[in-house]
């Protein structure tokens, strides 16, 4: 419970809207991301919240800035899809946004609206760091 709540706070209490905007396409800003989102878990650390380690630390952070710098959920959203009869499947060209076909689902069934593509991305992004985290916290 205190890491999903590290993580609430790191990935969107510490992050400013230009670290948002701008994390995938320059280093700097998804390098101090990275860092702000990790001090969540560091103090929880510091408080006795959470177990202590570096190594548990330095994966948390490290993942997260990979994660997010690569946009990695957006390809597994778009590679998920084949997970499905051919005539479903999609060029990445239309859906390298969110990894999904964002369009009128009554013309394409493979089609999303747009809210939808970008929440389903943010669930998959955010299932990622949580899983990580958590295997960090356990066995780090």
């Amino acid at each position: 419970m205190i890491a999903l709540l590290c993580h609430l706070i790191g990935d969107y209490w510490l992050q400013s809207d230009w670290m948002a905007a701008n994390k995938t396409k320059s280093f700097w800003p998804c390098y101090l991301h990275a860092c702000a989102y990790s001090t969540a878990f560091f103090v929880a650390m510091l408080l006795g919240l959470l177990p202590f380690s570096w190594l548990a630390l330095t994966v948390i952070g490290g993942t997260h800035f990979l994660i997010d710098r690569t946009r990695v959920a957006t390809l597994i959203c778009y590679v998920k899809n084949f997970m499905a009869p051919r005539s479903w499947w999609r060029r990445w060209e239309n859906c390298k946004a969110t990894g999904y076909l964002i369009g009128d689902p009554s013309k394409d069934p493979a089609a999303k609206p747009a809210w939808m593509a970008v929440w389903l991305m943010i669930i998959t992004d955010n299932t990622l760091h949580v899983a990580i985290n958590y295997a960090a916290l356990r066995w780090l």
